[in-house]
């Protein structure tokens, strides 16, 4: 049977319905406009990270994942950071069922290498809803791109 994903996932989290919350799914779009290679598979994890990552991914198959998202680590409104899953900020990566994301990544990573790449978050509207990322954080989308694609090589 063919594996469901290829060999480096990048994996957008977020609800742009929340505003800054939407930078995952925005870079994902960018990402999936562009030619790719065929070992590499873009996809929107939306709310559902710790749930991606429990129940879709094979480390027979998928080597590397990449996951893309906001945080807040203490930087400018729009910063990129590389964090490892180790270095993730404590109780800041849930998704909306608070599921720390953090859980289900220990437990894959000695099977799969995880690179996250988070955005500095301006302004999340949750629970309101408020469409639309902060320009600051808009102005991080070519750049997490750039990135990725340095990462994918």
């Amino acid at each position: 049977m063919e594996p469901l994903y290829p060999e480096i996932v990048v994996a957008g989290c977020g609800n742009p319905l929340y505003a800054d919350d939407g930078f995952g799914p925005a870079v994902v779009e960018s990402l999936q406009g562009l030619e790719l290679p065929e070992k590499v598979k873009v996809v929107d994890a939306g709310l559902g990270g710790p749930h991606f990552v429990f129940t879709l991914l094979d480390p027979e198959s998928t080597k590397k994942l990449i996951i893309v998202d906001i945080a807040d680590f203490g930087g400018e409104p729009g910063e990129l950071r590389w964090l490892a899953v180790d270095e993730l900020p404590v109780g800041s990566y849930r998704d909306a069922h608070s599921w720390d994301l953090t859980e289900p990544l220990q437990h894959i990573k000695d099977d799969i290498k995880i690179r996250v790449l988070v955005c500095q978050k301006k302004y999340v509207s949750a629970p309101e809803m408020v469409i639309g990322i902060t320009d600051e954080v808009e102005r991080a989308i070519p750049g997490a791109v750039s990135e990725i694609l340095k990462e994918i090589g």
